[in-house]
């Protein structure tokens, strides 16, 4: 079974220390093998949610889970592409 949680609205620098506290916390709390992260409702973002993101990669592979990205945003992948880490970022695969 999959934990989904779901990103906000709007993650920028101002909220990420609290958006990643909440990720965290959701993840270390549930023994599902695999998580996901629903992007969809994200709208206002900066590089920051990228931090928030690959923070989250780490601990789900520190904690033996695996982790994809469900809804980025276009711009958002682009800026993960922009920076070489969008392939740390896999996409959740639909019906999944």
């Amino acid at each position: 079974m999959d934990v989904a949680l779901a990103l906000p609205a709007e993650l920028t620098h101002r909220q990420a220390s609290g958006v990643l506290g909440l990720l965290l916390q959701g993840l270390r709390a549930d023994e599902a093998s695999h998580w996901v992260i629903d992007a969809g409702a994200l709208r206002v973002f900066d590089s920051a949610a990228l931090a928030v993101l690959l923070e989250c990669r780490r601990e789900a592979l520190a904690i033996h889970k695996t982790l994809s990205i469900k809804d980025l945003p276009p711009a958002l992948a682009g800026m993960a592409a922009l920076y070489g880490v969008d392939s740390l970022l896999p996409a959740h695969a639909s019906g999944v």
